[in-house]
């Protein structure tokens, strides 16, 4: 039977000094209805567009997660030590190189297994699924797929579809909406491995930042959190935003942010499209040109919060020596 809204809306739907939160329970139940479509259009447009003017609160959050962790597909980790990396990607590049998938590939060429899940579509702006598909990564179209990809390459990129079907219909309300919803927040924190992964979360907004960092403590999560770029979760190669880690909630800053913006971090660039981009990829894994130091900095992060050293120093060591020359096999 479809979710009866009316005492939700009355409780979120009001001007921002007056609505009030729900709590877990409540936001669990809501969101449960909203993955399996069990509330009608206009109920759900009215929730979703409240949701956003008053922002997502903290047992929201956790209520919200918790109904997506149990309709979500899973994956099981590759046999290694080392922890897979899971990164979203829904955002896409607009004025900026989407340097997302060098993150992923250079993670890769340690080991390290890296599933990256999102949109297929960038909206007018340079998806990473389209630089996947110019450096020969397609996406996977089913959950057996993203498993095979993973055990044998080390990399997949899954369309959310594949991992989480009731998001995906939820994601693509943007479009009729003309905004996020919450659904947009919950994505970022997507584990098919329940866990057992280090998963990349990001935002471009303080408050935001600051939300997420109380979800990750509470939830005692696994996570290496940061700023994003234009929406991606990978620092910004013209100035490092600060990375924190979390272990099982507990947090640890990695790296501090940098006060000032370096110019030209990136050489010569034609264009920010996929093929330009995926060709300044080859030439920055062939040690042709260099990486920004901002991503050498967050690969040694990910290489030591998956398990690749359990030394954050020999993690630094590590990616600033190994990041002239990535061999590049797709």
């Amino acid at each position: 039977m479809p979710l009866t809204t009316a005492h939700y809306l009355k409780q979120i739907a009001q001007y921002r000094e007056v609505a009030s939160d729900l709590d877990e329970q409540d936001a669990y139940r809501l969101f449960s209805a909203l993955l399996d479509v069990g509330v009608p259009d206009m109920e759900m447009g009215a929730l979703l567009t409240a949701l956003r003017m008053k922002s997502e609160s903290l047992s929201e959050l956790l209520g919200f997660h918790r109904a997506l962790t149990e309709r979500q597909y899973a994956l099981e980790p590759p046999r290694s030590e080392i922890w897979p990396l899971v990164i979203p990607s829904y955002n896409g590049a607009r004025d900026k190189l989407n340097l997302l998938p060098l993150l992923a590939l250079m993670a890769r060429h340690f080991g390290i297994p890296v599933l990256v899940h999102g949109t297929l579509e960038g909206y007018g702006r340079v998806a990473s699924a389209y630089i996947f598909r110019e450096l020969g990564i397609m996406p996977c179209t089913s959950l057996s797929q993203a498993q095979q990809a993973l055990d044998s390459e080390r990399i997949a990129f899954a369309p959310t579809a594949v991992l989480a079907p009731g998001l995906t219909m939820l994601l693509q309300l943007r479009g009729r909406l003309g905004v996020r919803n919450s659904a947009h927040v919950l994505v970022k924190l997507l584990d098919p491995f329940h866990g057992r992964s280090i998963r990349l979360v990001s935002a471009s907004h303080a408050e935001h930042l600051m939300r997420l960092r109380e979800f990750l403590r509470v939830s005692n999560a696994n996570a290496l959190l940061l700023r994003a770029t234009e929406g991606e979760p990978f620092a910004d190669p013209a100035r490092r935003p600060r990375l924190e880690l979390f272990r099982e909630g507990e947090r640890r800053v990695l790296f501090e942010a940098e006060s000032e913006t370096v110019k030209n971090t990136l050489g010569a660039v034609k264009t920010i499209n996929a093929a330009d981009t995926a060709a300044w990829i080859h030439q920055a894994l062939a040690g042709d040109i260099p990486i920004p130091l901002p991503l050498v900095n967050q690969l040694a992060c990910c290489l030591y919060a998956c398990g690749y050293t359990d030394e954050l120093n020999q993690a630094k060591a590590i990616a600033a020596v190994s990041s002239g020359a990535l061999v590049f096999a797709p």
